[in-house]
This record gives structure tokens, C-alpha cells and sequence, in this order.
């Protein structure tokens, strides 16, 4: 598991050590000594997100995390470490705020 910021970012996205590691460029022993927390991407992340959790909340970000929108769905942008697009659907997100769509009839 991870420690410290990087694993604060994990639970407030509700990541997986996996996607987390991916996210970083990290490996899991960099999670488990530490070692993520002085990753250059992890103080960026912590800075992009800090008004989104104020505003929306963890459990909203949770969720939102995995929903596509129009930037794509922010996990799989994070996990390609496509970190300007995440960035975008955090935009995406501050101004238009959460928003699902129904896909049915």
C-alpha cells in the first residue's frame, strides 16, 4: 500500500495501487517505501485536486473519476498519465459540475 501523498490521492480518487502506480509512472515497491511521494506528479495532482475536493467532495470525485465526460473518462486520462487532459476534465468538471447522462431510450 501506499504512504503518504501518493496514497492520499489513491483514496480520494478511490484508485487502485495498479492504477495509481500507472498514474506515477511508479512501481509498487516505490509504493510501499515511500518512495512515490517525491514523484514530480504527485504534488501536481495534489494541487489540481485540492479545489475540487472543496468544492465536490471525495465521494463525488469518486465517482466522477470513472464517468466519461467530455475529456474522456479522467481515470483512464490519469492512468495514461495524459496529465494536461485530466487537468481539462477537472475544468470540465469546475464549470459544468457533475453531469450523467442517460443513455437509454
Amino acid at each position: 500500500m501506499a504512504e503518504g501523498d501518493a496514497r492520499r490521492l489513491a483514496d480520494l480518487l478511490g484508485l487502485t495501487d495498479d492504477e495509481l502506480c500507472e498514474a506515477l509512472g511508479a512501481t509498487p515497491l516505490d509504493l510501499i517505501s515511500g518512495d512515490a511521494d517525491s514523484l514530480t506528479a504527485v504534488p501536481i495532482l495534489t494541487e489540481l485536486l485540492r479545489e475540487a475536493e472543496e468544492a465536490a467532495g471525495e465521494k463525488l470525485l469518486r465517482r466522477w473519476v470513472r464517468t466519461g465526460g467530455p475529456a474522456g473518462v479522467p481515470v483512464e486520462l490519469l492512468v495514461a498519465r495524459n496529465y494536461i487532459g485530466f487537468e481539462d476534465a477537472l475544468g470540465a468538471l469546475s464549470e459544468r459540475g457533475f453531469v450523467i447522462r442517460g443513455g437509454g431510450a
